[in-house]
């Protein structure tokens, strides 16, 4: 779902380590094609088989997901094309070098730091994730859905040992990582479209009515979760990838295209993963809610949701290989952009001591299963975070002739921090997070105001900062 190992070898490949500050010239720019085996694999992986379950037990009705799911991810893709797309081929810089010029470097380290710990919790939920598949064979007791911290010492050595190779793998560098990652994509397409194949046989799904009739009127929330409705699933699977759209993270990988056309590609990620795969791995969860452990799970009220189990159920050892497989590459990467992150706070120490940090916090985060378990609240918090950054770049980029105001402001005036920044971001988190908890508003909901709110008061604030720095 998130970014994946696909974008981390196509710009290794692409850039050869170069260009990560300064504009990519034109001689390495790459056409629409570049983009689109790369986004059709980095959006089918470990997290799907968690998101598509966890949609069945927060109570969707049929029409709410399929046509709730249709707009959400073309609106995802839309941010894509006109937001990330458009900024890209204009200034051709990472996030990171973008964010610089505008913040000053010691403001970036803030949001690496931040950016570091989210993509840990992400990668120690899917070590969750691989320890239910590979826990099936010793006997593990899969965690349940309102889980919090282990329930025993196999999960725990699981988990233990998942987050250790994992991590020493990932602190070597990317070049087999990213090979072995581009083989294992499509095994991890190809086991979802017969998992929703195989569990529309098992459902004993003939017609489209009979499909549809899976998920029927929806029902009541499992396991404390709350009720998804028509527009919880829209608004969510816009912004399930929110840091890398409007959060602008994918200037990184579309700072190579030839045009902004080339956001297009997006779809393929949206409709392959965010789509198919969702709905397959949800398909899993049907069937097992209707055998024998399934009913007597939904008697007793203790919930769970075990991507390896579910899998196993319908293809097999094929199914806990998937698992494993899609887990891993989800991890591993994660781990590796979490540990450059760190990286910044200690420049003199090799790249490897920040991955080994990564990999340590999130091997901790994996002990406890309800980040796997809360995998589409901690998705919808994971960009609310870091969506209002991408403000910055963006309100800056359109409208900074309309505000009056000096692009690459800190780059410019030689600061290290621009309060213009913190100030618009910390103002937008501050009152859209505690209008979310004081109300119970869905963390979603509020991540396009809190986004819209930022990239204004970052006009207004800078506007002020830039006349008391000249002396008006």
């Amino acid at each position: 779902m998130l970014q994946n190992t696909q974008e981390e070898e196509y710009l290794e490949d692409a850039a050869g380590g170069e260009f990560e500050r300064e504009p990519v010239p034109a001689s390495r720019w790459k056409g629409w094609k570049s983009f689109l085996g790369m986004y059709a694999g980095e959006h089918a992986a470990g997290t799907e088989f968690m998101i598509g379950p966890l949609f069945l037990t927060a109570g969707v009705s049929a029409f709410d997901l399929i046509v709730g799911l249709l707009l959400g991810n073309f609106l995802a893709v839309l941010s894509w094309r006109f937001l990330t797309a458009e900024v890209a081929i204009k200034n051709r810089l990472t996030l990171y070098f973008q964010l610089e010029k505008i913040s000053g470097a010691t403001l970036v380290k803030f949001y690496n730091v931040a950016n570091g710990v989210l993509f840990c919790f992400l990668a120690g939920s899917m070590f969750t994730v691989s320890a239910t598949a590979i826990g099936i064979p010793v006997g593990m007791e899969m965690p349940a859905l309102d889980a919090v911290g282990p329930n025993g010492i196999s999960y725990v050595i699981i988990v233990l040992l998942v987050g250790a190779v994992t991590t020493l793998i990932a602190a070597k560098g990317y070049d087999t990582v990213s090979k072995a990652a581009g083989w294992m994509s499509p095994i991890i397409v190809l086991a979802f479209l017969v998992c929703g194949f195989v569990a529309l046989g098992q459902l004993g799904v003939s017609s489209f009515d009979e499909f549809w009739a899976i998920w029927g009127d929806g029902g009541e929330p499992m396991g404390g979760s709350i009720k998804y409705t028509f527009w919880h699933v829209v608004i969510w699977s816009w912004f399930a990838n929110a840091a890398m759209h409007i959060g602008m993270s994918d200037l990184s990988v579309f700072r190579f295209a030839k045009k902004a056309s080339s956001g297009w590609t997006t779809a393929a990620g949206m409709y392959v993963g965010h789509y198919m795969a969702w709905i397959a791995a949800a398909l899993l969860f049907a069937v097992f809610l209707r055998t024998p452990e399934g009913v007597a799970m939904l008697e007793s009220g203790d919930i769970k949701v075990a991507p390896g189990p579910l899998a196993y159920n319908a293809i097999g050892w094929f199914g806990i290989i998937a698992v494993v497989l899609a887990g891993w590459t989800t991890a591993n990467p994660t781990i590796y952009r979490a540990g450059l992150a760190f990286q910044t706070l200690i420049p003199k120490k090799p790249a490897a001591w920040g991955v080994l940090i990564a990999g340590t916090l999130a091997t901790v985060a994996g002990l406890f299963p309800a980040f796997a378990m809360q995998l589409l609240g901690f998705v919808g918090f994971y960009g609310f975070v870091l969506a209002p950054f991408g403000a910055v770049i963006v309100f800056e980029h359109f409208f900074h002739k309309q505000a009056g105001i000096q692009k690459n402001y800190a780059e410019v005036a030689g600061l290290q921090f621009n309060p213009a920044v913190l100030g618009a971001w910390a103002i937008s988190f501050g009152l859209f997070y505690f209008l979310s908890l004081q109300f119970n508003i869905f963390v979603s909901f509020v991540t396009l105001p809190a986004w819209l709110l930022c990239g204004v008061l970052f006009l207004v604030f800078s506007k002020r900062l830039q006349r008391v720095s000249s002396g008006e």
